[in-house]
């Protein structure tokens, strides 16, 4: 839960790197939270069957989207990437791979153009 609360501390902060912990354990408890908030939903009524969502969880994401974007650019900026290359997820399926094969790799060791190593590694 610490991993999610920093990120959303940096709510709307595109300057810097995020590790791999940062980025994955947020998606996590982001995913988490989503699924307890539609059974919340289901169970006080505010569920919609036809649209397939809830009010609460539906505040909830759109509450989250400017941190989940912040994130992913940070994120991206650890593997010495530009923020840019998060609109590949716009690209059906391929954009989207690419875009998990781009999260799921270590970040520059030492400092990069985006700022110092998060974990603190020497160059």
């Amino acid at each position: 839960m610490t991993w999610y609360l920093q990120a959303l501390r940096k709510y709307a902060v595109f300057r810097g790197r995020a590790r791999r912990k940062e980025y994955w354990l947020y998606g996590l408890w982001l995913i988490l939270l989503y699924l307890l908030l539609l059974v919340v939903d289901v169970m006080i009524g505010t569920y919609v069957d036809e649209a397939a969502v809830g009010l609460i969880s539906t505040l909830f994401v759109l509450a989250h989207a400017l941190p989940s974007l912040a994130v992913t650019v940070r994120r991206l900026h650890d593997t010495d990437r530009s923020g840019w290359w998060v609109l590949l997820g716009l690209i059906p399926i391929i954009g989207s791979l690419i875009l998990l094969i781009f999260t799921l790799q270590d970040g520059t060791p030492g400092a990069n153009r985006y700022g110092p190593d998060p974990k603190g590694r020497g160059a």
